[in-house]
């Protein structure tokens, strides 16, 4: 297995800091969903656990899945007793774990940065996960963030563009809602403002 995706490497990087992640909902997460009324979601690669830990204190029953035990344990600690019984944190590997098919109201995936060639039947079974009417949003680093001075691993195969994601889907089963190239101001090492780009794809399954 490749090193950036197996357990190992991330229980390592969670646990060099008390925090690797801001604490807070990925902002795409929180302006594309704000308005679907909650249900059954799931998180896939929950990290830390912001993400379901907003859609859980928006009435989202979450399931929050990661490869890393030690991010999973941060994430439950962190919980708010009030939103507790909302979430189920489990250790999943995403390369190989097959998620309930049409179950989810909701499939939210930030940033998870794979090889073409576990990216792509990962997706697809991420999008196999939506029920009929429900909700499949994906959010990545976008290819052009490399030509920027932002740090990125000089590894384009990690990145995607939202005309790929919009491809991999079959066009009579999906509206697609959003499927653009985001841009947001980030500084870099040196300082510097620089405009990079998130991949967003936002699809509905028809009913």
């Amino acid at each position: 297995m490749d090193t950036q995706v197996s357990a190992q490497f991330w229980d390592e990087l969670y646990g060099r800091s008390q925090r690797v992640w801001s604490g807070n909902a990925n902002p795409l997460l929180t302006r594309e969903v704000p308005d679907l009324p909650p249900g059954r979601a799931l998180d896939a690669g929950c990290g830390e656990g912001a993400d379901s830990h907003w859609l859980a204190g928006r009435g989202w029953r979450v399931l929050a899945v990661d490869i890393s035990a030690v991010a999973l344990e941060r994430a439950a600690a962190h919980t708010e007793p009030e939103v507790a019984d909302r979430v189920t944190w489990q250790r999943r590997d995403l390369t190989e774990w097959v998620p309930e098919r049409r179950a989810y109201d909701l499939v939210n995936s930030q940033f998870l940065h794979f090889p073409r060639a576990l990216r792509e039947p990962l997706f697809g079974r991420l999008a196999d996960a939506v029920a009929p009417g429900g909700t499949l949003l994906l959010v990545g680093h976008h290819p052009s963030d490399l030509d920027t001075t932002v740090h990125r691993p000089d590894q384009p195969d990690l990145f995607f563009t939202p005309e790929e994601l919009v491809a991999a889907l079959d066009p009579d089963g999906w509206d697609v809602l959003v499927a653009q190239a985001s841009p947001r101001a980030v500084t870099d090492h040196d300082g510097r403002e620089v405009t990079i780009h998130d991949a967003v794809l936002r699809a509905r399954r028809r009913g």
